[in-house]
């Protein structure tokens, strides 16, 4: 059991034991809730507040409560406590405990931080998701990070998970994307054309064009238009399924599962219409179909399907919210952009009309992203004109800094992304510092191995009672808590939650190096911070591996 959830238990028995003294009244009292790590050290190692929580069911002063419950407290693990301020009990560990916790690390090894799967919830994880008609831009980069740290945080905390990709390959976009392709290859074979004004006009759309050329030569030109169009169709929507994939690949972003839009029609479509329909919750109105999402709160009625009979996108995502669910998953998470906002309601009030438990569904608004060089915000790329991409920002500042800088903030404020920052090798560029750490670690191991050094690997039977020194058992301590970090984390969505702690650790790791010799000190010594350092490794690597970011060995 974790010294956390030990001290609960403890404070619980101490509770009972100052009831059955007469010192508390009896009583219904709730279980523990709180007991977290104070920020400043002089508050000791951990605090609670039940002191407070149960003051209402006691009829006591917090402060009485708390003088009762220290009293009865009989356990090893603390050398000391305190009550401060209204009544926090402020836990301070004994030595004993904090290197007892330090063996639980190296015997767990770099697995350490993953939880048991315990948790019941079979989760869908959908992000991204944009149109397969461009590149990806700097917005769709941040979902992608966060989206994919999160997927990897959630697994490390026991939750079964599935991320899905879904592809809008069966709107009109994909037929602008033909018509532009078809434009550029006109073009290209020397013959007039115009892009449509709501085609695609990017650059990446000539590159399309001329490896169809490249490839197949002028022969498209003996086909009628119409065939012409529908042939880039399958030929555009392919190669730019391509390019997402590679350049996401490239980011650290892999999907389980790739979802076509098409395969939801006609039948899964024409299904969720029929319902809705015989529920009268749609309705025809100046030959469109209207859901009537105001039933639930919105503003107004929406669109289902248009006057011209093409439907809209929140068609076929009414179609695919019950596919979702119909394969089993129970929680569904979408990361949407902040332009979104209006569809939650929309599409929660069509999953209540369909049956389903709109709270089953979260979903997540992704704010925007300013990018800043010299301090200005940068809005356009230097290549295209257009909005900078994904591929430019990997190519100038690497996947590992733009992965933490895009994880290391909550993904609901707006972002400025600092270039400069991102691309210095020093200890201002808070990844740089992180990975650092892990070098040192890899550079000390060469270092032993050099001086003829050995040990074991589990390190057992070593003497961890030699790690005296403050910077070393606060670098223990600090690892004592991820576990808790990594189930807190998971539960409020927050991989920020794992950059900052890998931030701290890594901290603490440089001024312990910085403190504290490994070699040329007594054989004992040494041997237990080797285990020390070995502990602090096995931690940076997994939270590095949950951000999606790479652990290298030297830099």
């Amino acid at each position: 059991m974790e010294v956390r959830e030990e001290l609960k238990e403890i404070i619980e028995k101490a509770k009972d034991a100052a009831i059955e003294a007469g010192e508390l009244p009896e009583g219904s009292y709730a279980p523990v809730q709180r007991l977290e790590v104070p920020k400043e050290k002089e508050f000791g190692d951990y605090s609670t507040n039940a002191a407070m929580q149960w003051a209402r069911t006691a009829h006591r002063a917090p402060r009485l409560i708390a003088q009762a419950i220290v009293k009865h407290l009989d356990t090893p693990l603390v050398a000391k406590t305190e009550i401060a301020g209204a009544g926090f009990i402020n836990f301070f560990l004994a030595k004993d405990t904090v290197y007892t916790e330090l063996k639980h690390i190296l015997a767990a090894g770099p697995s350490y931080g993953d939880l048991p799967k315990t948790q019941e919830d079979k989760i869908l994880v959908e992000y991204v998701s944009a149109n397969p008609t461009g590149l990806l831009h700097i917005g769709h980069a941040r979902g992608a990070a966060y989206g994919s740290a999160m997927i990897n945080l959630l697994r490390a905390a026991g939750y079964d998970v599935l991320s899905e990709y879904y592809v809008n390959d069966a709107g009109s976009q994909i037929d602008h994307l033909a018509e532009s392709i078809n434009a550029r290859y006109l073009q290209l074979c020397g013959m007039d054309a115009e892009v449509p004004e709501d085609g695609y006009h990017g650059a990446d759309i000539i590159d399309t064009a001329r490896h169809i050329l490249e490839k197949d030569g002028k022969k498209y030109l003996d086909m009628d238009e119409k065939d012409r169009i529908t042939a880039f169709k399958d030929i555009g929507l392919k190669e730019k399924l391509a390019d997402l994939k590679k350049d996401l690949h490239e980011f650290n972003v892999d999907f389980d599962n790739w979802f076509s839009e098409r395969s939801l029609y006609p039948d899964q479509v024409d299904a969720a219409l029929k319902i809705l329909k015989d529920e009268d919750n749609m309705y025809e109105k100046d030959g469109a179909l209207w859901l009537r999402t105001t039933k639930n709160g919105d503003d107004k009625d929406r669109v289902v399907i248009r006057t011209n009979g093409v439907p809209t996108y929140f068609c076929s995502d009414i179609a695919y919210v019950g596919n979702k669910i119909r394969r089993g998953y129970n929680k569904l998470i979408d990361i949407w952009g902040a332009d979104h906002h209006g569809y939650i309601i929309r599409l929660k009030t069509a999953m209540k009309f369909l049956g389903y438990n709109p709270d089953d569904f979260e979903i997540m608004l992704l704010q925007m992203v300013t990018l800043l060089r010299d301090g200005q915000p940068v809005k356009m790329s230097k290549r295209t004109g257009q909005a900078v991409t994904l591929r430019e920002l990997m190519d100038e500042v690497g996947t590992d800094a733009a992965r933490y800088f895009f994880c290391a903030r909550t993904l609901d404020s707006q972002m400025d992304f600092d270039i400069d920052l991102a691309k210095k090798q020093s200890a201002d560029n808070p990844v740089y510092y992180i990975q650092y750490a892990n070098a040192r670690i890899h550079s000390l191991f060469r270092q032993a191995e050099e001086a003829k050094v050995t040990w074991d690997p589990a390190f057992k039977g070593v003497d961890f009672t030699r790690l005296t020194e403050e910077c070393e058992l606060d670098l223990i301590k600090k690892m004592e808590n991820y576990h808790q970090l990594i189930a807190g984390a998971a539960a409020e969505r927050a991989p920020q939650r794992i950059a900052k702690y890998a931030y701290e650790l890594a901290a603490l790791f440089h001024h312990f190096y910085r403190a504290c010799r490994i070699l040329n000190v007594e054989p004992e010594v040494t041997q237990a911070r080797l285990g020390l350092i070995t502990a602090v490794q096995y931690i940076l690597v997994h939270a590095l591996n949950i951000l999606g970011i790479s652990a290298p060995d030297h830099m």
